[in-house]
């Protein structure tokens, strides 16, 4: 949001106030506050009737400092706010004439009384940004009420990241973005998941503190300048340091809330039944039967929509016209070995059987004359269950739970974005902020009536709205896409930029939703699709099986979801390191190499876990360009060496694709590829590529309960390898990848294979020597 007319003027109707002058700065315990004026004081008689601005500086944990601006204090704040964890932290404050500083951890702020307004944010010796003259504001609007508004230092060459899932160009830089939850499909400003913060290839983040609307203009209305604003008398921001990019990320989901780590069976190929399209028990399992006909491994069916009868979304009851036996279906598909997913929104049609007990009991969203909010978008007659009220929360797991018992394992939890705000909640809750926040109570009821009822690291949700915290319930996924490049782009930069806005797991519809692709778009999304965290086949108007595209397109699945199955000892350890740091296991270039200044706007490639480097392909014919990192990397799928550190262009035909492994990695490789959930630790094939004289590199092996089982560790010195195992009590082997022969091995047997030697270890062993 805009309040100034260029530089210097301010825009008509607006009456901004900027502190001008700090009169005082008081401690009190480990926080301090810096009152200023909005004038210059020169004499007492300047005190009277004038503007006294606030500014609280505190620290709820090591690297993060928190920002409380104010300008009246008393006005009741009625929630929701976002739940935030704290831990112990030593925080020094020091005070002199000149000014203040609070330190905590290696981020500090320092307050310099004599520059007017003049506030700076270091870690260690480096600035990291700043708010100076001009920069806060209190604003008022006869219009509009009043708006509390900060500007922090933009640095030459500093770019901005994340803001949530955004389909935007990848870096923010000169955009307008505001924090407001739109189902908007993913080919234009809106989003399905907001969320103020944003990542800084400077290395910092920033998150506003704020569940309503936060609007953003990045490098717009002042371009050495990002400046957000939200509607008020007060704004809360927290400054997040760390040594690296993903430090940063880990301190915002410490503070915010780490994702959980999906059940390992979620990693699989997922098959709807898409959306408007006709089906019974037949047509479910004519196409997993022909799946497993065709060699094509299945691990969840999901059931879109019209499993409830039309109108009566949500009812949870099955149509028993089209599923007269649902809790038969639903076991003769799992002794297939499959898990089900059942579609459902937070919506109450006037046709469900439970509009009438929801309005009776009052367990719907209301207006403020008592009457039951509805409206005809999307169902005739809809109403909104109130997940501020307890009972109500209940009631709606209660329902959940009986679809549980009759054996679904996950919910897709679509919608969440559609909430009015001319509305009253049952606790009081401000319906403004509620219209972001109430996705985070949905998604948190669904997540945790699954979690209760089958465990946890049991739970899993295919989510498509979200706001802070929301990365605690995954998985999410990118919404309405149109079937064609265009889209699979925005796609994957919708993608990146949620994975640094914290959250660890993403997926996106394979082949687009809307419409039907042509077979050259399905295959190539395919690709993409299977080299994602999650990985599903669905649509809007027609069926996604691979046999109604063409045959090759049958090939392709086999091919990549096999890929994808076999290397779940890889994936899955960096699905723990996404839930224990933060981590997205997507990966933008700019997390994983933020020294290469090429890597800092790269949006049509990402790294998959820490090792893998994924390029889709984005046209019919083949051709990509891509960037390397320094280094000699390797094609996963071809055994092609290329040298980094500059942009390739190549062509592929739909069997492959740059998925290129970065050197000195050790990547775990697993026995099976028909199944996710399996032991990865048995038989496990490390692959070793490229490690140079004088490395080290580690793969760690853990099952299905994130607990360590294999630990390998790799050490080169000239033509030697030193290998040592910690926790092997199942076969093992190594895989030197691009090597045909080795002079030696002690400790193991080696033979020829097609990718390089094979080394085995012998039965008991935890050291090996190769001499190459």
């Amino acid at each position: 949001m805009k309040f100034t007319d260029g530089y210097w003027q301010i825009r008509d109707g607006y009456h901004v106030q900027n502190p001008a002058d700090i009169r005082d700065i008081v401690q009190k315990g480990d926080s301090f506050t810096v009152y200023a004026a909005t004038k210059r004081i020169e004499r007492k008689g300047d005190t009277l009737n004038g503007t006294l601005l606030k500014a609280t500086y505190s620290s709820p944990m090591p690297d993060v400092i928190r920002v409380q601006l104010n300008h009246h204090k008393g006005k009741v704040n009625p929630g929701p706010e976002f739940a935030l964890n704290t831990l112990n932290t030593d925080v020094q404050i020091t005070r002199d004439e000149n000014g203040a500083e609070l330190k905590s951890g290696n981020l500090r702020v320092t307050v310099n009384k004599t520059k007017g307004w003049d506030i700076g944010f270091h870690y260690n010796e480096k600035r990291l940004t700043g708010s100076g003259w001009r920069g806060p504001a209190y604003i008022e609007s006869a219009s509009e009420g009043t708006f509390f508004r900060e500007q922090l230092e933009l640095g030459v060459g500093e770019y901005v990241y994340g803001l949530g899932e955004r389909f935007t160009p990848f870096v923010k830089n000169g955009q307008v973005v505001d924090i407001w939850n739109e189902d908007g499909g993913t080919s234009s400003e809106q989003a399905y998941k907001n969320i103020p913060f944003y990542l800084s290839n400077k290395g910092y983040g920033v998150f506003v503190n704020h569940p309503e609307k936060v609007s953003y203009e990045i490098a717009s209305e002042n371009v050495s300048k990002v400046q957000f604003s939200v509607q008020g008398e007060t704004l809360e921001y927290f400054i997040i340091g760390g040594a690296n990019p993903k430090e940063v990320l880990d301190n915002y989901t410490k503070l915010t809330g780490k994702p959980a780590l999906p059940p390992a069976w979620t990693f699989g190929l997922w098959l709807t039944t898409s959306f408007t399209t006709d089906y019974d028990e037949a047509t479910v399992n004519h196409f997993v039967d022909g799946m497993a006909e065709r060699d094509l491994p299945l691990s969840v069916f999901h059931f879109d929509c019209f499993w409830m009868k039309e109108y009566q979304w949500c009812d949870f009851e099955w149509d028993k016209d089209m599923f007269p036996d649902p809790e038969g279906m639903l076991r003769r598909l799992k002794d297939k070995g499959l898990k089900i997913c059942a579609w459902i929104n937070p919506y109450i049609a006037e046709k469900s059987i439970l509009f009438d007990e929801g309005m009776e009991k009052g367990y719907l969203v209301k207006t403020a004359d008592g009457n039951v909010w509805q409206w005809d978008k999307w169902q005739a007659g809809m109403g909104l269950v109130d997940f501020t009220n307890p009972e109500a929360t209940a009631w709606y797991k209660g329902k959940l739970k009986g679809l549980i018992d009759q054996g679904v394992d996950c919910f897709k939890t679509d919608f969440g974005e559609r909430i009015p705000t001319d509305v009253v909640y049952y606790d009081g809750s401000d319906p403004v902020k509620m219209h972001n926040y109430y996705t985070f109570l949905y998604n948190k009821a669904v997540f945790d009536v699954l979690e209760e009822n089958l465990g946890k690291n049991e739970a899993a949700l295919f989510a498509r709205s979200a706001t802070v915290g929301g990365q605690q319930f995954p998985v999410h996924w990118g919404g309405d896409c149109s079937s064609n490049y265009s889209s699979m782009a925005e796609s994957l930069r919708g993608g990146l930029s949620l994975g640094l806005s914290g959250f660890g797991f993403w997926s996106h519809d394979i082949s687009g939703f809307e419409a039907t692709a042509e077979p050259d778009v399905y295959k190539r999304w395919v690709q993409f699709g299977l080299l994602s965290s999650h990985s599903r086949l669905h649509g809007n108007e027609s069926y996604r099986v691979p046999w109604l595209f063409d045959e090759e397109a049958v090939d392709v699945v086999r091919d990549f979801t096999k890929l994808k199955l076999s290397l779940m000892p890889y994936l899955f350890n960096s699905a723990v390191e996404s839930s224990v740091q933060g981590l997205p296991m997507m990966r933008a270039m700019v997390l994983e190499y933020p020294d290469d200044p090429t890597c800092a706007t790269l949006d049509l490639q990402y790294m998959f876990g820490d090792s893998i480097l994924v390029a889709p392909i984005f046209n019919k014919e083949g051709d990509v360009r891509y960037y390397l990192p320094e280094g000699t990397w390797t094609n996963y799928l071809t055994g092609e060496k290329v040298q980094g550190e500059r942009w390739i262009s190549e062509n592929h035909d739909f069997k492959t694709l740059p998925m290129m492994i970065k050197p000195n990695s050790l990547i775990a490789v697993g026995a099976v590829n028909n199944k996710p959930d399996y032991d990865f630790a048995d038989n496990v094939s490390l692959h070793l590529f490229e490690l140079a004289d004088g490395q080290t590199t580690q793969a760690v092996v853990v099952n299905q309960s994130a607990e360590r089982k294999l630990q390998v560790t790799v050490t080169r010195s000239g033509s030697k390898l030193e290998v040592r195992a910690e926790g092997a009590g199942k076969p093992w082997q190594i895989v030197l990848r691009g090597i045909d022969s080795v002079s030696s091995v002690d400790g193991g047997s080696q033979e020829a294979g097609e990718q390089g030697i094979i080394v085995t270890a012998s039965a008991g062993a935890s050291k090996l020597t190769i001499e190459l």
